[in-house]
């Protein structure tokens, strides 16, 4: 006995059809969408004009294809267009994207957060939380340490303005795209909502920092942020996913400045293995920061990542490297206010 089908055939072929057909050809006849192509088709899905099944197939066959820059500068470009707008005149000197959650390390790149708004510069970060069980986000973590954390845009200003410092949920500006980064779950790995969200920069900061799993991302992000006209952007490997440097590894810090590419090493300034934490706190930073416990981890990370943000931060001044840069982060934490987070 035949089954009958849970839906209705639909008499004319559907809009977003013809964007699943142009990834999915086959070896031959498919091919990547342009960036109007992504835009438009991104577009229809954050404004819900898609099937669940049309959905899932447009992610997995780009997830299998592997999305390319001018995808991601599409996406983004209809990211920024549908979301919730900030009000005018409202900016940022640095984005900060955090939407993997720590799962081996304390989050010690939230005290590099602390020293950046110590020193003037306004950052604001935008994250996801929940997409994957065992991690301790950053949501969570800023709001047990008392760190500013946004319901809305006019929140989020208020915050900039008193602290230099907001973080925003994705939920509150772009309520659609958080939920597709809550399918991973779902789909059992990542898709390129996972890379897009890193790029979104809402408020146009001219700085962006960015974390990437895998070093290869690092190229994709970069070709993106080219294409959005980034003025600069800092893509590195970090600890969890997270931007963070990890002081026990070298990492490859690729920077994109004026359409302009280069990369440097930051080496390493602990040798040898570290062992993960048994369990994730925001507890030690507390005590690292009042100078209650020492932490050669801790206080590497912290910076080194504090480094690395003023590198994209001012990578049109002269003189700027990484090594001077290094210098001002311990200059920045040797004189923080240690009650901060009393």
């Amino acid at each position: 006995m035949t089954r009958p089908l849970s839906f209705q055939i639909p008499a004319t072929e559907h809009p977003f059809a013809p964007y699943v057909r142009i990834l999915g050809k086959g070896k031959t006849g498919s091919r990547s969408l342009s960036r109007e192509e992504a835009a438009s088709a991104f577009a229809m899905i954050l404004r819900g004009e898609v099937e669940a099944l049309q959905l899932g197939a447009f992610l997995m066959l780009l997830r299998v294809k592997e999305e390319t820059g001018e995808e991601l500068a599409g996406f983004v470009d209809a990211c920024r267009s549908e979301m919730l707008q900030p009000p005018a005149g409202l900016a940022a000197d640095l984005d900060w994207s955090s939407y993997a959650g720590k799962n081996h390390h304390h989050p010690w790149y939230l005290l590099s957060l602390l020293l950046l708004s110590g020193a003037g510069y306004r950052t604001l970060v935008h994250g996801s939380d929940g997409h994957t069980a065992g991690r301790l986000y950053t949501e969570q973590a800023m709001q047990q340490l008392g760190l500013p954390v946004a319901a809305n845009w006019l929140e989020a200003q208020q915050q900039l303005d008193r602290d230099n410092l907001s973080y925003l949920p994705l939920r509150a500006f772009c309520q659609p795209l958080h939920e597709l980064v809550q399918l991973r779950p779902l789909l059992g790995l990542r898709s390129p909502v996972n890379t897009l969200t890193r790029m979104l920069n809402p408020l146009g900061a001219a700085a962006s920092i960015q974390s990437i799993f895998h070093p290869a991302y690092g190229s994709l992000h970069q070709d993106a942020d080219r294409l959005l006209d980034q003025p600069c952007s800092l893509v590195f490997k970090g600890e969890s996913g997270e931007v963070e440097i990890k002081p026990h590894a070298d990492t490859r810090l690729q920077l994109l400045q004026a359409g302009e590419s280069r990369e440097i090493l930051l080496p390493r300034s602990i040798q040898g293995r570290v062992a993960d934490v048994e369990q994730l706190s925001v507890e030690p930073l507390r005590a690292l920061w009042r100078a209650e416990q020492d932490d050669d981890y801790g206080r590497d990370a912290v910076i080194a990542t504090t480094a690395s943000a003023l590198y994209c931060l001012e990578a049109g001044s002269s003189g700027n490297t990484i090594d001077h840069c290094l210098e001002r982060a311990r200059a920045l934490w040797d004189s923080r206010d240690r009650t901060r987070l009393d």
